[in-house]
């Protein structure tokens, strides 16, 4: 069950798109909490894997450089309306999600 992840694929002459927005906080570990002035902890995705019918077609590996609730959009050759389609994250702290969804 994916809370943190918007996904959506379209497929068009023999070209999907993809496009996904994932909530999460994205901190480098490099930021003061302005109250306290003590740094606020490293949180960020490192791993992104999309995969089309079981087959992995993206694995990304981000570090704290990426904004917070990153946008992610990429194309892949192949793909047909109502294939599966999955994208997971997992981030520095262990956590981690995923999401199923059907090409249009």
């Amino acid at each position: 069950m994916a809370k943190t992840i918007k996904i959506r694929a379209k497929a068009k002459n023999g070209i999907t798109v993809v496009k996904a927005l994932i909530t999460h906080p994205m901190e480098t570990g490099m930021r003061k909490n302005k109250k306290t002035g003590k740094l606020i902890p490293a949180h960020f995705i490192q791993e992104v894997v999309c995969k089309h019918n079981g087959k992995e077609v993206i694995n990304c590996e981000w570090a704290g450089s990426v904004s917070k609730n990153p946008y992610l959009a990429f194309k892949f050759e192949g793909g047909k309306k109502d294939d599966a389609i999955e994208l997971a994250w997992k981030d520095n702290t262990g956590n981690g999600d995923s999401i199923s969804a059907k090409i249009r």
